[in-house]
């Protein structure tokens, strides 16, 4: 366009990029104090050998094949039809089964290097980990069933069961850990702990994949839920946002280590409400049937139907420096 057709405004020009390169940087000891400083880490990756580490960004796409999977008429494809749903879901789940078995055959490398032995025994053994998930999807489904009834029914902000599926954190966490959960059951490292941080990292919601959680659960909100390894929950329990159920202590051995694989998390019976921002702590029981106040702090067990909430806020008057 003419100056003329700008009313004889004329743009500036681009300024002339300034030639670098590697040199202007100084790399060469940037990326020798980089590796000096990451030494311990990458140290303890070298006993490893040369073995290639689970993908991240391919379990993420693995999650959402599988989310695909059980909800097909909301996440596949837009013009899928009844009669094509068999074959979009049979297609879906054996690309996400293919990348899934190589995941696992490279997390069962973990901790330590394998020797050929091992390795060759990881190849048989990653395939019957696969052959096992994929029979226990159905009973995933049937689960995610229940969370997506118990989502629609428990809050009456939602309108459908369609708004629970696509909008609801509660929903992709609980779907997530599922997943994670099953491989966890099935022995399998690291893989279980990155599909969970996944959802970590899209919801807020903290779930460790070793916790046990019976049907019809339900995080309203979700934001800042955190749940250990340990827990065991019931049927039918709904959390709010920012609940804790968590460790209250670490028992160390004798060189000051703590002392992993011990129960130190909550059991939470069925129909139980914890409402937000409440800490639960430690190995104590939740009876059936109770409701924990917001904000509470809870260290000790509760029978079945307690009403547990804070103390009542008292304010005292103290003059002359009385109460000190």
């Amino acid at each position: 366009m003419s100056e003329a057709e700008h009313g004889g405004f004329r743009a500036p020009a681009a300024p002339a990029a300034p030639a670098v390169s590697g040199a202007s940087w100084a790399l060469g000891s940037v990326v020798a104090e980089l590796r000096a400083a990451g030494r311990g880490i990458d140290g303890a990756r070298q006993k490893l050998g040369r073995q290639a580490l689970p993908s991240r960004e391919v379990l993420v796409g693995i999650a959402r094949d599988l989310r695909a999977v059980f909800f097909p008429a909301h996440f596949g494809p837009a013009d899928l039809t009844e009669e094509g749903t068999d074959y979009f879901v049979g297609h879906t789940l054996d690309a996400a089964l293919l990348a899934l078995h190589e995941q696992v055959r490279r997390g069962l490398g973990f901790p330590r290097e394998l020797d050929a032995r091992e390795a060759a025994r990881r190849e048989g053994r990653a395939a019957e980990i696969v052959r096992d998930f994929a029979a226990g999807l159905p009973a995933v489904q049937e689960l995610l069933e229940t969370d997506v009834r118990a989502a629609f029914e428990g809050d009456p902000a939602a309108t459908s069961i369609d708004e629970a599926v696509f909008c609801y954190p509660g929903i992709t966490a609980i779907m997530h850990h599922r997943i994670a959960h099953l491989l966890y059951t099935l022995g399998v490292p690291l893989i279980p702990r990155i599909l969970s941080e996944i959802a970590h990292a899209d919801t807020g919601i903290d779930i460790h994949p070793g916790a046990e959680i019976g049907a019809s659960f339900f995080i309203d909100h979700g934001t800042g839920v955190v749940i250990g390894e340990t827990c065991r929950i019931g049927e039918r329990v709904r959390l709010y946002q920012g609940v804790t159920l968590g460790a209250k202590s670490f028992p160390r051995d004798a060189s000051g280590n703590p002392i992993k694989g011990i129960d130190r998390h909550p059991i939470v019976e069925d129909q139980v409400v914890v409402y937000a921002g409440a800490t639960i702590l430690g190995r104590i029981t939740i009876g059936r049937g109770s409701s924990i106040g917001g904000n509470v702090w809870l260290t000790r067990s509760v029978p079945p139907n307690s009403r547990i909430s804070q103390a009542q806020v008292r304010s005292d008057v103290f003059e002359d420096g009385g109460g000190i």
